[in-house]
């Protein structure tokens, strides 16, 4: 099918745009927290702390907000998942609170058993958010199985078959790798240097998951693919992504950390765009009988609702926007320690 410019096909890219932010910003943060524990000593996993301090619970407006956007637009898609991946979401709402708990916990107290229960989990409980997240972009592109009424009634073991899961490492890895670029940018000094290696380290584990997810996908979830062949114009979303992936090590080694950091951007919003465009238009696959999927259309709402929340997304998302920039650009420099970091 052909990408169409009406109203639900808009509300498609703009909960798109919505979750891609999520990805892009508050991946880095996800991705420091998985890096957490290689940080030497205290002094540095405050650094670490302090790197992502200032902007880490705006990043996640971005997941609340597209959430919102999803139950606006598509109301049949957020009750089937949120009631059909019950548990899942439960984990992953309860790892994504014990990590914001344990950044503004951990140097609460001097004691050395305090800060390290909290470092522990800090950064399992970055590793399983971004985990939980890749498995349920998998099962999302893989399909799950729903009745004519559009309901899942299978568990949470069903979830974890070897797509998914391959899909969650894949995602673990690139957020490490977005993570330790940030750290890169961020630091300065020894940490700075060693963070360097981490960079180098991610990109590799990051290129081999890569790889693997795109053969399976190419041999198992063909739909993903169809799109593409049909519009071969849109080959270069992914070529986009590769070249971006590439430049990183390039910059890197000429010590332009900055457009490192931009490059890694770049590889994730075109990650996620070659997700979009393969899904389009549905918004979750029914295997095995795709007629019970869920599209923009069948389970949209009103052509009036759609039109209203256009509005006020429109006004409501340069408001995001320009608050996140203002962050951004009043925090922007090297971390500094003092008494009234974390």
């Amino acid at each position: 099918m052909s990408i169409a410019f009406d109203l639900n096909s808009i509300w498609f890219l703009l909960v798109g745009v919505l979750f891609t932010g999520y990805a892009v910003l508050d991946g880095f943060d996800l991705g420091v927290g998985s890096l957490h524990l290689l940080a030497r000593g205290d002094r540095e996993r405050r650094t670490l702390l302090n790197a992502i301090g200032p902007v880490w619970d705006g990043n996640e407006v971005w997941l609340v907000t597209g959430g919102g956007a999803l139950f606006a637009a598509f109301p049949v898609v957020y009750a089937t998942v949120f009631s059909g991946f019950y548990l899942a979401l439960m984990y992953l709402l309860f790892a994504l609170i014990f990590r914001a708990v344990a950044i503004e916990f951990r140097s609460k107290q001097p004691m050395g058993w305090w800060r390290g229960f909290w470092d522990w989990s800090f950064s399992i409980s970055s590793i399983v958010s971004a985990l939980l997240l890749g498995v349920a972009l998998g099962n999302i592109a893989w399909g799950i199985p729903l009745t004519p009424d559009h309901e899942y009634y299978g568990g949470l073991l069903g979830m974890l078959h070897p797509y998914p899961l391959m899909l969650g490492v894949t995602t673990v890895a690139l957020f490490t790798m977005h993570g330790a670029i940030f750290v890169v940018l961020k630091t300065e000094g020894e940490l700075h240097e060693r963070a360097k290696g981490w960079v180098r380290n991610a990109i590799i584990f990051f290129v081999l998951c890569y790889v693997t997810i795109t053969m399976a996908t190419l041999l198992y979830v063909p739909n993903m693919t169809r799109e593409i062949q049909a519009q071969p114009v849109l080959f270069a979303v992914p070529l986009l992504g590769l070249l971006a992936i590439a430049n990183i090590p390039r910059e890197m080694y000429h010590g332009r950390d900055g457009r490192a950091f931009v490059s890694s951007c770049v590889s994730m919003i075109a990650l996620m765009a070659l997700f979009g465009i393969g899904m389009y238009p549905t918004l979750v696959l029914s295997t095995p009988d795709p007629a019970n999927s869920l599209t923009i259309y069948n389970a949209a709402s009103s052509p009036g609702t759609l039109a209203t929340m256009l509005v006020i997304a429109a006004i409501g998302m340069p408001m995001v926007i320009a608050y996140t920039t203002a962050v951004y650009w009043l925090f922007r420099g090297k971390v500094e320690i003092d008494a009234s970091g974390y």
